[in-house]
């Protein structure tokens, strides 16, 4: 069954399918509402799209689901004993319950690295676009307004040439933004402990000469609230912080105190502690921030890969080989 919905659609997952697995195949097709209507938490599982009666009656009779954003929950898997193989074309299966799949005799797949050159391009688009200021400066000219005082020393941002940028996170995202970044002249700093290269430093470091920051950790215990005032109060006076990661990594009202005093220049962030944003938040009158509605990692490429990597582990599976991205190995 592939269970699409209208950004990794039905029709990416039946191409892929016929693509990469050879002979006949049954498809049955489910479109979930996402990202029309936001996902959320659904039973025991997070980030998915709350279908659950739904899936059931679709996955009746069904061995391999390719998905997105349905929930492979406890309920969902009682209700389907059919079910051997559930593929999320994410980067993470957060929405699938991994023991109970395990229990149930259920392999999880999902789809590494799917979306890092859209999540890096974004990134640097909005660490450009908070510099620069340009939605602020569109804004004013879309309204009429011609603001020469833009062009005052006190109001224009610093070039990435010659400055310094710190990434926080050094996975597959984190190095395209590096090469990006050392494309512009500028000088990369790396805070991962799990990378040794050699412009890794400490957090402590990194903050204090980086003139650019931008998150790329994942969202662990470890990392939840990483980036808060004290860390935000040791980054230059006049910097820039990026946030296209997880929301749980940063505090946002910390962020917003920031960047009212003036201690940051700009921010930008395309994830939130909470999504959609809520009406009276402050994040929706903070000067200086600009944000997107978490879709760096949103291009027509990501879908296609997304597709093709999980169909590609589909081919394995019919084959009889070992599966490429298995989540739950045990």
């Amino acid at each position: 069954m592939a269970a699409g919905d209208h950004f990794v659609q039905n029709r990416l997952f039946v191409e892929a399918l016929r693509r990469e697995v050879p002979g006949e195949l049954d498809i049955r097709e489910l479109t979930l509402p996402w990202p029309l209507v936001p996902f959320g938490k659904v039973g025991e599982v997070d980030e998915a799209s709350d279908v659950e009666d739904e899936l059931i009656e679709a996955l009746d009779g069904v061995e391999v689901c390719v998905t997105q954003m349905a929930p492979l929950t406890r309920r969902v898997l009682e209700a389907s004993p059919g079910l051997r193989l559930f593929c999320v074309s994410r980067g993470g299966p957060v929405n699938a319950n991994l023991e109970a799949a395990t229990r149930a005799g259920v392999a999880v797949t999902f789809a590494p690295g799917r979306n890092a050159v859209a999540t890096a391009e974004h990134t640097l688009a909005m660490l450009l676009a908070a510099t620069r200021r340009i939605p602020q400066t569109h804004g004013d000219l879309a309204g009429g307004v011609w603001r020469g005082d833009y062009y005052t020393y006190d109001n224009v941002g610093p070039e990435l040439e010659g400055n310094t940028a710190g990434l926080i996170g050094y996975g597959a995202i984190g190095r395209r933004v590096a090469r990006m970044l050392e494309g512009f002249g500028a000088e990369v700093l790396v805070y991962d402990p799990y990378v040794d290269v050699p412009n890794r430093v400490d957090l402590p470091e990194l903050l204090e000469r980086s003139r650019f920051v931008s998150l790329h950790a994942r969202a662990t215990p470890e990392t939840a609230g990483m980036i808060g005032a004290g860390q935000i109060a040791a980054m230059p006076r006049g910097s820039v912080l990026v946030n296209c990661a997880r929301g749980a990594l940063l505090d946002y009202d910390a962020l917003c105190d920031a960047l009212d005093s003036g201690h940051l220049f700009g921010a930008a962030m395309d994830v939130f502690p909470e999504e959609p944003i809520p009406t009276g938040s402050r994040l929706l009158t903070t000067p200086n921030l600009i944000m997107t509605p978490h879709l760096a990692g949103a291009s027509k490429e990501t879908a296609m890969k997304a597709a093709s990597i999980v169909a590609a582990d589909v081919a394995r599976y019919v084959r009889g080989e070992p599966l490429s991205h298995l989540a739950n190995p045990s």
